[in-house]
């Protein structure tokens, strides 16, 4: 079964469904009313698939400086750029920026310069921008650090309110995750008044599973997204490897995975670190494997400022932690499968293959049959 000429397909399109809770209308981070989402890609085949996504919550502005935000470590193999602040005060204070490795720094500074120009921080002094990142550098040279000022202020500038894209867009053009290419992918839940928006950066290793039926890239229906020694120079003077060296089979491995949760509900600092927590604990849902070389984090943050009086109980939270697995269960399926077969700098990672997925899932009972509705009346 092949997955050539297969159009990227968001999960709930493909009659896939994540939990029981309704979605936002868009079924996307940007549900959460007054953030918006900026991605810029960066491609040049085979060498570079890389780029910046950057999530801005309008709340921060001239008269709001910082916005509740709690941090959960899944582990902490990773440049999370600003992460001990945010753990000290409980708040960010600029929008987040997700982009590669070794372009993080970078996008850092990047992230200051379009901070100190916006109303209300003419003397500001002090600021922590947070930029989290993964490691693209099988799709992509990671070591050319191509992502320059230009393109962090473009992604910001850019974002928007819509659905945002997915896939091989932005900080995921270059990422891998679960044996198949991985992507940014985003979902929503709707609980009660409130909203819970989740969008990720996938690109970790582990066994995909969907609705609890793995599904491999090892079964004959797919290329195994191995490594191959194409053509490549390592860096200036660089000798590129031969042409005909043979592929490496083996599954690569993922190299983290950037969750950022966003929310309308009242919650404190504390309460966010929970709801990050069940964030992470997502991951497992669709298959991770959780190695020791791979940085999970999230990140959850509320516009709604700093609860007063009718922030929410602890004992209420249940609905929320439920909208936050379920949210990000689905973020991390639309952004494989959102993405297409890509062709990098030191090998290919192949899409998931749409058919088998969805014949795997009527052949487990999880789907009914093609048949099974009848005929059409």
């Amino acid at each position: 079964m092949s997955n050539l000429g297969q159009q990227p397909r968001r999960v709930r399109d493909l009659g896939i469904v994540v939990g029981a809770l309704p979605t936002g209308p868009l079924d996307a981070i940007t549900d959460v009313p007054g953030v918006r989402v900026g991605h810029t890609t960066i491609v040049d085949a085979p060498r570079l698939h890389t780029g910046v996504t950057a999530i801005v919550p309008d709340a921060l502005d001239a008269d709001r400086r910082s916005l509740p935000c709690g941090l959960f470590v899944g582990n902490g193999f990773g440049k999370l750029i600003g992460a001990t602040q945010v753990v000290e005060l409980g708040a960010i204070e600029t929008p987040i920026l997700l982009t590669a490795t070794l372009s993080a720094f970078r996008a850092a500074d990047a992230l200051v310069t379009h901070v100190l120009a916006t109303p209300g921080h003419e003397e500001t002094r002090t600021l922590n921008p947070v930029v989290g990142e993964t490691n693209d550098g099988r799709l992509s040279d990671i070591r050319a650090r191509p992502v320059t000022e230009a393109h962090v202020l473009a992604a910001l500038d850019g974002a928007t309110s819509g659905l945002p894209g997915e896939g091989c867009v932005g900080a995921g053009t270059g990422t891998m995750a679960l044996g198949f290419k991985g992507g940014i992918g985003t979902s929503s839940r709707r609980v009660g008044e409130w909203v819970v928006g989740a969008l990720v950066q996938s690109n970790f290793s582990g066994t995909l599973t969907v609705r609890g039926v793995p599904i491999t890239p090892d079964d004959g229906a797919v290329p195994a997204a191995g490594v191959s020694p194409a053509p490549y120079s390592a860096g200036p003077g660089g000798t590129p490897a031969p042409a005909d060296a043979p592929a490496d089979p083996r599954q690569p491995e993922g190299n983290s995975c950037m969750i950022v949760v966003a929310t309308d509900a009242p919650l404190d600092a504390r309460q966010l670190g929970r709801v990050a927590r069940r964030a992470v604990f997502a991951m497992a849902r669709v298959g991770s494997d959780f190695t020791g070389g791979s940085g999970d984090y999230a990140l959850a943050f509320s516009t709604a400022g700093t609860p007063s009086s009718g922030s929410v109980d602890d004992r209420d939270l249940d609905p929320v932690f439920a909208a936050t697995t379920e949210a990000v269960e689905e973020a991390l399926l639309n952004s494989l499968f959102m993405a297409t077969t890509t062709v990098g700098h030191r090998g290919t990672a192949a899409a998931v293959p749409h058919d088998l997925v969805l014949d795997r899932l009527r052949a487990a009972g999880v789907l009914p049959q093609p048949w099974a509705a009848g005929p059409a009346s």
